[in-house]
């Protein structure tokens, strides 16, 4: 199946096939053809699956499929948790309707509201917005929702985990009630579900993957460590492998600070990104990441939206979240697009609780592994030697897809010779 068939216009099929993609993406194949039909829609798709591009490119069609060249007004409107996620999505539908007469830009917290303000009032045709910036806009009479088409939730999930539902519900009042909802989200709960049914029409549901699962291409290992050797292990693992791009997570802001600060005086490149530093040096930190010049980006959970880089290798749990869902999201960096991808999380006693609740909700069962040289003090089950952990592990993950396929077809041939 290829992009031609979904019903998109040969502008975006061009523009789709010089940025390299053939064949769409699971859900691309799910949810473009229902979005083009105007229907409200919620999606459940895996982070690095491709659904970005998923909305972005029908909506894109739709706008200009119907647009007067010689006005700009506000159809198309896209809600995101997070300032990087904003202008990652921003960035998408300007690279889709780059062959089209469609204006638009990302307008978030953290930088001077003047500037956004400006752009505003020379006519945009979609608006990306986090929805504590979009709502100090409206009050300013800087955004007019009275031709709005398309409202798009991302991550409607992590909205409802940052306590944003307050916001959302009032942005709903404000928008026309006869418009096209779209939602998108990584997890599937009643909350989720609730938020639907009071936003949508007899929505579409489409579910490419199980709720909560984690990414097949993303091979994951948890390491049993002392909670005051996790630092060493971390530099060991970087430095003994040679990793030049890795994603660091930590679980507090100050921890993310003072994690980046060692890895600094240990002579390896890296920055923290999280909510209380400023924008500029978010853009900053995380530019310097995508194009080589970090090797380690130290990142929150509230500021990993939008951190989307092509063939990411590694992630590194260095704290366990707090919520379960985030794990999901936090792997969800690496393996994207079908490539392969390595999660390693580090473990310690204090981590028990969050463990077996992310066990649950991912259906993952982890196998308490070491490291030799890094034995805790309380032992795990297997000991794993220091040594190129992507090479071994790759070659893991190709061998257990070959017999999983094995298997599959010995079970079919049983089947039929019953």
């Amino acid at each position: 199946m290829s992009f031609d068939t979904l019903g998109l216009c040969d502008a975006l099929l061009q523009t789709v096939a010089e940025q390299g993609y053939t064949i769409p993406t699971p859900i691309q194949l799910e949810a473009i053809p229902v979005i083009l039909s105007q229907r409200d829609t919620v999606a459940i798709a895996q982070t690095g699956t491709g659904k970005t591009a998923a909305f972005t490119l029908p909506i894109v069609h739709l706008l200009a499929k119907t647009q007067d060249s010689n006005k700009h007004l506000l159809r198309a409107l896209i809600i995101t948790p997070t300032r990087e996620l904003a202008a990652q999505v921003e960035k998408s539908v300007q690279n889709y309707s780059q062959q089209l007469n469609i204006r638009s830009t990302a307008v978030y917290g953290g930088v001077r509201i003047e500037p956004q303000i400006a752009l505003l009032q020379e006519g945009l045709d979609v608006l990306v917005a986090t929805p504590g910036r979009l709502i100090d806009l409206y009050k300013q009479k800087a955004v007019n929702f009275e031709h709005l088409e398309v409202l798009v939730l991302d991550e409607a999930d992590r909205m409802l985990d940052l306590g944003f539902i307050d916001d959302i519900r009032h942005i709903q009042t404000l928008l026309p009630s006869e418009r096209q909802t779209l939602m998108f989200s990584a997890t599937f709960s009643k909350a989720i579900k609730s938020l639907a049914k009071s936003m949508m029409d007899k929505p579409v549901l489409l579910e490419v993957s199980s709720a909560n699962s984690t990414v097949k291409t993303v091979k994951q290992h948890l390491y049993h460590v002392d909670k005051e050797r996790k630092s060493e292990v971390l530099l060991h693992l970087i430095k003994n492998n040679n990793w030049q791009q890795v994603l660091v997570f930590s679980k507090t802001k100050n921890g993310a600070d003072s994690l980046a600060l060692e890895l600094k005086s240990a002579g390896i490149t890296a920055e923290s990104i999280h909510s209380n530093r400023s924008q500029h040096a978010r853009t900053g930190a995380l530019e310097g990441f995508k194009n080589g010049e970090l090797n380690v980006l130290v990142a929150t959970d509230i500021a990993s939206r939008g951190i989307d880089i092509n063939e990411l290798p590694y992630v590194v749990n260095f704290d366990l979240p707090y919520v379960a869902e985030d794990y999901v999201h936090r792997i969800g960096r690496t393996g994207r697009a079908g490539t392969l991808g390595l999660a390693i999380s580090l473990y310690c006693e204090d981590e028990s609780k969050q463990l077996r609740t992310i066990e649950r909700v991912t259906g993952h069962n982890f196998k308490r592994e070491i490291l030799a040289g890094f034995e805790p003090s309380k032992p795990a089950v297997k000991v794993s030697p220091a040594k190129d952990y992507i090479n071994e592990l790759y070659g893991n993950f190709e061998a257990d897809e070959q017999s999983k396929r094995k298997g599959k077809g010995q079970k079919r041939k049983g089947r039929r010779r019953k």
